[in-house]
């Protein structure tokens, strides 16, 4: 049977933490991995990151307790059907504004009559070997999640969050910001408010949410928030952090 582990946690309201990776080494989520995390996001919608840099992040997940999920570059039946095809166990869809776009995605992650995704011999059916069992769960288990980032997915929400078999949104809060008119900020005016109402409505509705947090004791606020998928940040984010914040430390002593 195929089990989405990170599907099985949201069903369950559970927490779950994850890494955000834009940076091509396989090893950043080898150590993801190696660390436990519940979940990485490979991006390919921002940055340099293709269907082979994917396959490579993709192939160290296998066989862990760990879920891939990868940001598609857009709202596309072929970058979806591919990112699942290489063995992801599901997608975020940007830049969603409405149900439609929901629909259209969901469709192309859904094999018929659920949807038009083909059948491969690809990974993530164990090059075929696998293929019976797989084609037998992957309707329910891939996740499909709409990224809510865009004015007119917020004032869309309830359509949105009625359509079936959604079962995860997740927020991207700086981009939903500036659609509001508030450019360069992680959540302007009204915009954290909105998010709460929204992740609500979406609970109510047995629906997970999740977000990225700012640091660690973001990660709590949003921890107990009540939101399921917690980021603990992105690769490339997380190591700027890190040297920089050590850097300063470490100058303030220097007698240079």
């Amino acid at each position: 049977m195929l089990t989405n582990r990170l599907r099985e946690r949201c069903r369950n309201n559970q927490t779950s933490y994850g890494l955000w990776v834009t940076l091509e080494s396989p090893s950043i989520t080898e150590i993801a991995v190696t660390l436990g995390l519940d979940w990485v996001c490979v991006d390919m919608e921002h940055g340099h990151l293709d269907f082979r840099e994917l396959i490579e992040h993709v192939r160290v997940v296998r066989g862990s307790d760990t879920t891939v999920i990868v940001r598609v570059p857009d709202i596309q039946q072929s970058p979806v059907k591919r990112a699942l095809d290489i063995g992801a166990d599901g997608v975020i869809l940007p830049l969603v504004r409405s149900r439609e776009d929901v629909e259209r995605g969901m469709s192309y992650g859904r094999y018929p009559p659920r949807g038009v995704r083909g059948i491969g011999g690809e990974r993530a059916v164990k090059w075929g070997l696998g293929l019976h069992e797989y084609l037998s769960d992957a309707n329910e288990e891939t996740l499909i999640i709409p990224l809510i980032e865009t004015r007119e997915a917020a004032e869309h929400i309830d359509a949105i969050l009625d359509v079936p078999g959604l079962k995860t949104i997740f927020f991207g809060p700086a981009d939903l910001s500036a659609s509001f008119g508030s450019l360069g900020q992680w959540e302007g005016p009204g915009i954290a408010d909105r998010i709460l109402d929204i992740r609500a409505k979406a609970a109510a509705r047995g629906i997970a949410s999740g977000i990225m947090s700012t640091s660690v004791e973001d990660g709590i606020r949003r921890r107990d928030q009540g939101f399921n998928l917690i980021g603990l940040g992105a690769d490339a984010a997380l190591l700027i952090r890190s040297i920089k914040g050590a850097l300063e430390v470490l100058r303030k002593g220097d007698p240079r």
